[in-house]
Parts: C-alpha cells; structure tokens; sequence
C-alpha cells in the first residue's frame, strides 16, 4: 500500500506494523479514494434473501395442483394456508393465527376485529413506516404520533403527558427488528384502560425475556415481504390468543359464506353470523403458503445469521467515539437485520454518502427527500399542506434523533467478509469525521 492508501478496510493492522497513530488515515472513496468494497452490498431487491431448493419446490407444487385458492372442496387442515397457520401457532406458541394479504391489513385486522371504534386515536411511535399509520386509517381510527428516544423506542413518557380519553389502542412497532420496552406499555395500557397491539412486522422472530414479539399484546401483525424473516415477495399474517378477535378477523379477512366455521374445527365460532362484517377479502394465497410454509422449517438457521452477523459488528464498532449504537431495552432483544447508529460531532446525512461511496448500503433515517417514507413530516396524507418544519415541531424529540441516525440492513445472506468490509467502512469514515468534523 502506498500513499493515503494505508490499512483502509477493516480497521486491523498488517502483523508487525508501526502503531495507528503513526499510520496515515486512508483517503476516503467519497474524496476520490479507494473505496474499501465495489461488490453491491447483498439487500432483498438485489436478489440477497435466503431461499432454499426446497422452498422452490414445494412452491411448485402448490403451483401444479391448480388449487389457488385457500377455501375448496379440501378440509382446512389439507390446505397450505392451514397448514401454515397450524406451524404459525406451533412456532410462536399462539392460539390463533390468520395468513392475509400483506402485514399493513394484519394490522388493520387487529383494530378492526378488536372492535377499536372508527374514528378513535390510536398511539403509535413516530419513527415507524407509513404502512402502521396507513393500517390504522385503513381500520378508520387516526393515528396519534408519540415521541420516540435515542434508541429510536415509544417514549413512554411522553405518551403518559400527552395521554387523552380519545385514545383507545396503542400500536406498539417493533421498529427495525428492536423490541419495544413491552412490560412497562403493558402496564401503561392496562392502567389507561386500552388494549396493545404488536406491530412486529420488522421483527418476525425476534424476542424479549423468552418471549416473541408479536405474542405480548392483544395481537400482533407481522409482513412476509420480500425483506423479512419469512420472504413471499408479498403477505402476513395475525397471532392473537383472543377467540372473538380471532373469529372476526376471520370474516372481515374473507371467509364468506359459512367458511368461519373451517377456522373452528373443534366448535362453534364465538360469533353466531358472518353476516354482520363486511367483507375486505385480505387472504393469503395457497401459492405463498406454501412457499412460507417450507421456509418456516429453516427460520431458525436465519434469525441465528442475523444475531451472529449483527453481534459481530456491533462488537467490533462499539468502541467508536464518533458514533453511539442503537441500545436494545433487554440484552438479545432484537432482530438483527439492521444496524443503526446515531452519528456524534458530524453530520449523518454526510455520514451516509461517505458509507455509500465505500460500497456500503446505508440510509440517513433524517433524509428529507420525498421518496423517504420513514420520516413522518413526509406523510402528506396526515398532514395536507402542512410545511415540513410545523409538521417537524410536532415531534421536535423524534426529528432530532432522526436527523442523526445512520441506518445499515444486514441481509442473513451477509458473510464473514460483508461484515469485514462493513466494520472496515463505518472506522474508515468515522475517523475522517473525527479528524476533520467533517459534514
């Protein structure tokens, strides 16, 4: 290596070399440096997601057999929807579960089949995506943005001062695969009086204390998007131990004509009609089942990448002064697929650009680009007109930590070498922002 170009990658040091303080910093790849990888960083829409032989497979079969549909002459326990379902509730140890059309109508199920009337509040953090706002106006209700803090969870205290009788759910996101502080929302909700549910569509099967998320409240969403733990390209589905919130989600979901009762093998349904709901047909495919079906056998091997992956790089980045990592309310209780940090002494947006110069995929959580639909200034259909600054000062806590996150996904398909290169870029830039304050 000569000139700028010393040690750039990983931060470690070639065996018998001078110590750090007497090696040149490498020039940064956003400076018209060497940029520690050119490979594209492994992500879900390059193709990045872990799908087994036997995933394809069995999605084949559901293909061949002509039976697209989850209700036909066979008995539930035959279909690949009900079959995953029966795996659902083994695996997450709930009475219930519903396969839908996507985890956004999972969510909105929870509210509707609750009973949560049309036009009340419901809480919900305000770093989140636009799909739980969306669920909550899809159910009818209006969502009610809490503050979040440094580590990006419901701020709990704020919620408690801004507490009025108009709210009557709160929708808890387990934001970026981290478990929300569940005991103590728990405890706040039984207090107000109003039921809890789990938004765990970003954190299908991560846990808190032995507990998988999603199993805590009265009922959790969960997505089988191209990103998630489970990948369909599309789907969701519910978990919930409630039997009347199960029934009626089941209808509002799409089981017409006398088709609840297949939900209930073992009894009558604990709601005498399906009459009474209307019908929003929110099911999930047997082609997808069958997919989901096949992968829920390897869960397992992926969420443990995702903790090896995500363990590895935040022990070797944890030292860093210019940086603070995003903090889990209990030790494990996280998903892994992603990596966040809050940038100190430099500006994250800047931050960002130099990681992506390096061939390391990462978003500025802060960005104000339109097309960013983490940032809740950006949800027009909440806020009309509105500029962005008033909209910002709703919520001055939550931008503020926003506009200084740096946020890295960790596909389960990343190897030793992906977060070699990871570790190595995050040093490379960290310390050009420290030397020079960069941004």
């Amino acid at each position: 290596m000569t000139g700028q170009e010393e040690y750039p990658t990983a931060g470690r040091r070639p065996r018998g070399a001078a110590p750090l303080a007497r090696v040149r910093p490498a020039r940064l790849a956003v400076d018209g440096g060497i940029p520690v990888r050119t490979a594209p960083w492994p992500t879900y829409d390059k193709g990045a997601v872990d799908v087994d032989r036997r995933d394809e497979e069995a999605t084949l079969q559901a293909v061949r057999s002509h039976l697209y549909f989850r209700y036909d002459y066979r008995a539930p326990h035959e279909t690949e929807c009900g079959r995953f379902e029966s795996q659902l509730r083994d695996y997450f140890g709930s009475k219930h579960a519903l396969a839908t059309s996507s985890g956004t109508t999972a969510l909105a199920l929870c509210l509707m089949a609750a009973g949560i009337p049309p036009g009340s509040l419901v809480a919900c953090q305000g770093f989140t995506f636009a799909a739980t706002p969306s669920a909550i106006i899809l159910a009818g209700c209006t969502p009610f943005l809490v503050e979040v803090d440094e580590n990006l969870h419901l701020d709990l205290n704020d919620l408690r001062r801004r507490w009025t009788p108009a709210i009557k759910a709160i929708m808890v996101v387990h934001m970026r695969g981290f478990a929300a502080d569940m005991d103590a929302l728990t405890d706040f909700a039984a207090e107000m009086g109003v039921p809890v549910f789990e938004d765990a569509v970003p954190a299908l099967g991560a846990e808190l204390r032995g507990r998988k998320l999603g199993t805590i409240g009265l009922a959790g969403a969960f997505s089988t998007q191209s990103d998630k733990s489970l990948n369909a390209g599309e789907g969701g589905f519910l978990l919930t131990d409630d039997s009347e919130l199960y029934a009626r989600a089941v209808v509002l979901s799409g089981a017409y004509e006398g088709r609840l009762r297949w939900h209930f093998p073992d009894g009558d349904p604990p709601i005498a009609t399906d009459l009474d709901l209307p019908l929003f047909s929110f099911r999930m495919d047997e082609i997808r089942a069958a997919l989901l079906r096949s992968e829920l056998t390897r869960l397992q091997l992926r969420l443990d990448r995702f903790h090896a992956n995500y363990s590895r790089v935040a022990a070797e980045l944890g030292g860093l002064p210019q940086i603070a990592i995003r903090q889990p309310v209990a030790a494990g209780a996280y998903l892994g697929e992603a990596f966040i940090f809050r940038v100190l002494g430099a500006d994250a947006k800047w931050f960002t650009r130099a990681l992506r110069a390096e061939g390391i995929e990462a978003r500025f959580l802060g960005c104000d680009e339109d097309h960013n639909v983490r940032v809740f200034w950006n949800w027009r259909f909440m806020y009309g007109s509105m500029d962005v600054a008033s909209v910002q000062a709703l919520l001055p806590g939550t931008t503020a930590y926003l506009m200084h996150c740096v946020d890295i996904p960790l596909s389960s398909t990343l190897c030793g070498q992906d977060c070699e290169d990871l570790v190595g870029a995050v040093r490379k830039v960290a310390c050009a922002a420290g030397r020079a304050g960069r941004g």
